[in-house]
């Protein structure tokens, strides 16, 4: 079992980073105890069903609804500079995690570092006529997505954001300038506490899940076998702030912590799936043998500027596993950034601390002039 079965080890980041295995966590637990769990299931916590979806924390408008995503575009003055696509994991936690509060913003602190013309993949949930959507369709419409915003742009992909993000950029070179990979898990032969729970699963088991939740991966389902609550402390090691002083700041951020938590999103049994076997299972895509819309994925056709964003302390995708990425592209080394910060994996997109350091940061990146990045990585 994973580090979360260790009651000493259950509270802070080790639970604030587990969130993001349930997929397979729960898919763990199904498997090892189908036929108790369903006979007895857990009750799950109790929802607040008059309750509206959170809001926002960023003015933003839906500039195209598709099947799999809500484009939205957040604006700040005249917008007239280099867009730059947030692509969100998708994962059964919702898209705002990349505006989750103030002072807790993706979205606010590329503006504040000066990128005006933001846009968020704002995957929706899987409903049963979308039960067989593939990776492949995930990506036509991120494809269509980023045509209608306007090529090429900046793609910043967070967790599974960033294997997809990184795979659009090497099918589509065109449509890419720079590429952000923030948390990402692309070679999973670097093991993590994902990669090998995935390896210690039998493919039944994952079919098992789709089966259960007939040809959707229920994000309710998942919490039901999960139902373990968080703490205060959980949600200070996330957000890296102390929410001991009864503030209504402190309330409403745990408040609305446990909101996003709750309110999770089912998933396409095919892609799921998908995930499961060819990016985690069989590592297809740092091996060269990953084919998307009809053509093997090369990374080393990756020839744009990146960024690698990484947390010390991450239990989902390890320093070493986000770096490992490196030697499989071609970008050449002067245009090549690393970051790493002392956090978990979720702090990495809500974290006070990373947001104004290593986010500030990425925003200059951003903006820079090609022969300005690579003169920086040659002068350092």
């Amino acid at each position: 079992m994973t580090e979360k079965t260790k009651p000493e080890q259950h509270a802070g980041a080790d639970w604030a980073q587990q969130v993001w295995l349930w997929p397979l966590q729960a898919t763990k637990l199904a498997f090892d105890s189908y036929a108790q769990w369903f006979a007895d299931p857990k009750p799950a916590p109790s929802r607040a069903p008059e309750q509206a979806p959170l809001a926002w924390t960023t003015p933003n408008t839906v500039t195209l609804q598709l099947p799999s995503m809500r484009l939205r575009q957040f604006l700040q003055g005249k917008a007239e500079q280099q867009p730059v696509l947030v692509c969100a994991p998708y994962a059964l936690h919702s898209a705002l995690v990349a505006d989750f509060a103030p002072g807790h913003s993706l979205v606010e602190a590329l503006h504040k570092g000066g990128i005006d013309r933001v846009y968020v993949s704002d995957w929706c949930s899987a409903t049963a006529d979308m039960r067989q959507m593939s990776i492949d369709n995930y990506l036509a419409e991120l494809n269509v997505a980023i045509d209608e915003i306007g090529a090429p742009v900046d793609l910043v992909g967070l967790c599974q954001g960033g294997w997809l993000s990184l795979v659009y950029a090497a099918r589509f070179p065109g449509k890419v300038r720079r590429l952000v990979l923030a948390g990402a898990p692309v070679d999973i032969s670097t093991p993590s506490e994902l990669s090998k729970m995935v390896a210690a699963l039998p493919h039944q088991a994952f079919e098992q899940m789709v089966q259960q939740g007939d040809g959707l991966v229920s994000g309710e389902h998942m919490l039901k076998l999960w139902n373990i609550p968080f703490s205060q402390h959980d949600v200070e090691a996330v957000l890296q702030k102390n929410l001991g002083d009864g503030s209504d700041e402190a309330q409403m951020l745990l408040d609305r912590f446990e909101r996003w938590d709750r309110a999770t999103l089912d998933l396409p049994g095919t892609y799921y799936l998908e995930v499961a076997e060819q990016v985690f299972r069989q590592n297809l895509i740092a091996k060269g043998r990953f084919v998307a819309l009809g053509r093997r994925i090369d990374l080393t056709e990756v020839r744009v500027p990146v960024f690698l964003l990484a947390g010390a302390d991450d239990i989902v995708v390890p320093r070493d596993q986000a770096f490992a990425t490196v030697p499989l592209l071609g970008t050449r080394s002067a245009w090549l950034e690393r970051a790493c910060e002392p956090c978990g994996h979720l702090s990495l997109f809500m974290g006070r601390k990373v947001l104004s350091h290593s986010w500030r940061r990425i925003a200059r990146w951003l903006q820079a002039d090609i022969s300005d990045v690579a003169g920086a990585k040659i002068r350092a």
